[in-house]
């Protein structure tokens, strides 16, 4: 079956960095717009919207006020609206559901997946988290359930895949490394 309308295009935006920022901050007061995004190569828009975050009204001693930008300003406004981003927790509005879980998993070593399982297939409640989240809740401390009261999750092996060095690669290094050797001391 052919899709014709799939999203797996690659975006073609990148985030400012701090090394934007101190660019633009160098040359926002030497240059116009369009020379700084000719020489930052970003979109003017994308340029025009750092500037606007980090332009501050600031006041003289005679208490004129005029603007300025500054790029600690920029980031700090730029890592405020980026930590307004993503999903948002579900406990208040899954309230229910997390004590009937919490209650659940304590009292009747239910695991997880089965609570979340139950509430879905007798429609139980209106919302329901999913059980990733549900183990993500736990792991965070969110819940009063702990790791130690799921069974099956303390016998499981949690231990990081180790990444194997391709053997023949090595190999040759070590036989040219003592094959350098060996010719240098012949010499």
């Amino acid at each position: 079956m052919a899709y014709s309308n799939h999203n797996t295009k690659k975006r073609h935006f990148t985030y400012t960095s701090i090394w934007v920022r101190s660019n633009s901050s160098a040359t926002k007061r030497k240059k116009k717009l369009q020379e700084i995004t000719d020489l930052l190569g970003r979109h003017k828009s994308t340029i025009s919207r750092e500037l606007k975050r980090g332009t501050v009204i600031q006041r003289r001693s005679d208490l004129s006020e005029y603007k300025a930008y500054f790029l600690e300003t920029g980031q700090a406004r730029y890592e405020a609206n980026r930590s307004h981003c993503g999903a948002k927790y579900k406990l208040v509005q899954a309230s229910d559901f997390i004590r009937f879980a919490v209650e659940k998993i304590q009292k009747e070593h239910w695991s997880p997946d089965a609570v979340c399982g139950f509430a879905k297939a007798n429609q139980l409640f209106g919302v329901v988290v999913c059980t990733k989240t549900l183990y993500n809740y736990i792991d965070l401390g969110a819940l009063p359930v702990k790791n130690i009261d799921l069974p099956l999750k303390v016998t499981r092996n949690t231990k990081k895949k180790r990444n194997n060095v391709n053997k023949k690669i090595l190999n040759w290094i070590w036989y040219f490394i003592f094959c350098c050797i060996y010719y240098c001391n012949l010499g």
